[in-house]
């Protein structure tokens, strides 16, 4: 089934919708996230819900939900794929392929639990992976909103919509990380993840989109984390928050972010200001 017009620059992806059900009697099913995959070459992208006005949403229709299973379930997921593809390519193969992903999915999806599914495969054509993935995720996952007016706030999907064009037009995207785990320089089982890093001169960069008009607490998890990083890695580390509205110092809950932020060696940056950081970003990085 194709989504979207074909052509020249156009690739062909699947993927699968992740429902829950807290109630599979009731039999009524809420969608979670998306698996979107390349079928020739295995490559693949998993996001799930992580908001804290997604987790509202999931309590309001499903009050039985087991909350801290699904706050932990991206990384599962993650980790059960990786150990199985690192299986096959610990065997006569040096990588795994496109097929073998298939192979795992099919698995998977038998041995998900029973509050878990997968919706049936579909196709379409697109020009790139993550961006495709942000707009499956809005369609069929993401709460609906009204439309947005000016000087609205912004969540950090939008926010991570914007940067992600940003990184694009900048011609930037396959040089950064995206949704870098912490986990590998904090403690394990860390669930969260920083939206994009890249590496300068033997500096590792973190960006981290903030929605201050939403959740301004976020901005102390982000401090936390880059306060630990720093001095613990065995790298120069810097670090970025792109923020939904620029912070007031007349405003105290601005001035609690940016205080919090700066005291932790983050640089704050309005969103409206994120594509002249990325153009002066752009001629140091490796």
């Amino acid at each position: 089934m194709t989504e979207t017009n074909v052509n020249e620059h156009n690739k062909t992806y699947a993927y699968h919708v992740l429902r829950y059900a807290s109630d599979i009697v009731r039999d009524e099913w809420l969608n979670i996230g998306i698996l979107l995959f390349d079928p020739s070459t295995g490559e693949r992208r998993l996001r799930l819900i992580e908001e804290e006005a997604e987790f509202a949403r999931v309590r309001r229709l499903q009050p039985a939900a087991d909350e801290s299973v699904l706050r932990r379930l991206r990384d599962h997921l993650d980790e059960r794929f990786d150990f199985s593809l690192e299986q096959l390519r610990s065997g006569d193969r040096s990588s795994a392929t496109g097929e073998d992903l298939l192979e795992l999915i099919g698995k998977w999806d038998g041995m998900l639990s029973t509050g878990l599914q997968l919706s049936p495969q579909k196709g379409l054509h697109a020009r790139d992976l993550d961006q495709e993935l942000e707009r499956l995720y809005a369609e069929h996952v993401a709460p609906q909103r009204a439309a947005a007016r000016a000087g609205s706030q912004s969540s950090r999907a939008t926010l991570r919509t914007y940067c992600s064009q940003v990184w694009h037009q900048a011609r930037l995207w396959e040089r950064i990380e995206k949704s870098t785990r912490v986990a590998q320089f904090t403690f394990p089982g860390d669930p969260m993840r920083i939206d994009y890093s890249y590496r300068r001169n033997g500096t590792r960069g973190f960006v981290q989109t903030l929605s201050v008009s939403r959740a301004p607490m976020a901005c102390k998890e982000y401090a936390y984390t880059a306060q630990y990083i720093a001095p613990r890695a065995a790298f120069k580390s810097e670090f970025a928050a792109v923020t939904d509205i620029p912070l007031d110092d007349n405003n105290l809950r601005h001035r609690f972010v940016r205080d919090t932020l700066r005291d932790a060696g983050i640089e704050p940056i309005p969103m409206e200001g994120f594509a002249v950081w990325v153009a002066k970003l752009k001629p140091m990085l490796q």
